[in-house]
């Protein structure tokens, strides 16, 4: 019984079924009729030459102990013919083995399946290529399995608002629920998830398809800051956190692209809402950095932090920390913004928290992203 991904296809992470047995025999019967003594030479001319040299001198001494045997000499140009066929096609066998292999795992690639084997022992120009073939087929594997994880992602994040929405919905047509504000809210709450998730995957088609491009200018950060807390407070629905905007100096500015920079740290806000608590502080810090050359914005909140290990993987698309997330994030908010940040050559990471009891577990709820300032270079 075979099992299927999300998008459909077979799991092939069960036993070796009794035809993969069966490719395993052969192959090891070719193995016995592949002789690689050439593999030694890293040029496939020289292989070439080799070869042929080998073959002439096989055929050679063939017919001298055919002379000296006495055997007609139709008979021995016929045996030292197929002598040298025979000893010339196992010297080949080896050399384009690997070619035989790419062949037979293109196919099976062309299937989805990416794990056919392609052994080189060989040093030349082919066992090159079936190095790089093997490379691009692990790569090919890793988007292949990417594109299986959005489509599973994606289909997961939509089911929860759509559901939602669609039960109140019903609920009013119904007249299970009167149409008043509340009820309107709610539908209008799953609609803005919905449109967010939207926005979020078009975001990630034009940072696959590399489409976008920087409109650079100077960004005074003490409005700019506010502005963006303005949104994200707007967007909290509400949530009972305090917002604090510190930028040392007040006219602080930096050569961003204002979009952009606005779609990082308004995710960076709208994720530190998501976890604070009841009554947390928000912590916003514009300063330069040490090296007087670009600035570091912190985005700092009270809620209970990332694990040191998820540090890394939190910046990844649909990670959440490492823990059960219900509240409503899309898990795409963080990838976007280190997207963002990584287009005008900074950096973003989560650094060691500032509070001792969360420092001590390795957790940490303080994100810095660094941003290069051309406006500041000698």
């Amino acid at each position: 019984m075979t099992s299927e991904d999300a998008a459909g296809r077979p799991d092939r992470t069960g036993p070796a079924s009794p035809a993969e047995h069966e490719h395993g025999g052969r192959r090891r019967g070719h193995e016995l009729l592949e002789l690689r003594p050439l593999d030694r030479f890293r040029s496939f001319k020289v292989k070439l030459g080799v070869l042929v040299g080998a073959s002439v001198t096989v055929s050679a001494l063939l017919t001298q102990v055919s002379i000296r045997a006495g055997i007609e000499p139709l008979l021995a140009l016929a045996l030292v013919v197929a002598a040298a066929l025979v000893f010339t096609q196992l010297l080949a066998r080896g050399m384009t083995s690997p070619l035989r292999e790419m062949t037979a795992a293109a196919r099976a690639m062309a299937r989805g399946e990416y794990t056919a084997p392609v052994h080189a022992s060989s040093r030349d120009e082919v066992g090159q290529l079936a190095a790089a073939f093997s490379t691009m087929a692990s790569e090919l594997e890793q988007t292949d399995q990417m594109r299986r994880d959005l489509v599973a992602n994606v289909s997961h994040e939509l089911r929860t608002p759509v559901a939602g929405l669609r039960a109140q919905l019903e609920n009013l047509v119904d007249g299970v629920t009167d149409p008043d504000p509340a009820a309107l809210e709610v539908a209008l709450t799953e609609t803005e998830r919905l449109s967010q998730l939207v926005d979020h995957l078009l975001d990630l088609s034009r940072l696959d398809a590399g489409v976008v491009e920087l409109d650079l200018e100077r960004v005074e950060l003490t409005p700019f800051l506010h502005e963006v807390v303005d949104g994200a407070a707007l967007a909290s629905g509400g949530r009972d956190v305090r917002w604090i905007v510190d930028v040392e100096p007040p006219d602080l500015s930096v050569d961003a692209d204002a979009p952009r920079l606005h779609q990082v740290i308004h995710n960076l806000l709208e994720n530190a809402a998501r976890h604070s608590p009841a009554g947390g502080r928000i912590t916003i810090v514009a300063k330069r950095t040490a090296s007087a050359h670009g600035v570091r914005i912190d985005v700092h909140d009270e809620g209970p932090g990332i694990a040191l290990e998820d540090r890394s993987r939190v910046f990844e698309r649909f990670q959440r920390g490492g823990y059960a997330d219900s509240s409503g994030g899309t898990g795409l908010g963080l990838a976007i913004a280190r997207w963002a940040v990584g287009l005008h050559g900074g950096t973003i990471e989560v650094l060691d928290d500032p509070r001792d009891e969360l420092a001590r577990d390795g957790r940490s709820s303080l994100i810095r992203v660094v941003l290069p300032d051309r406006g500041t270079a000698p």
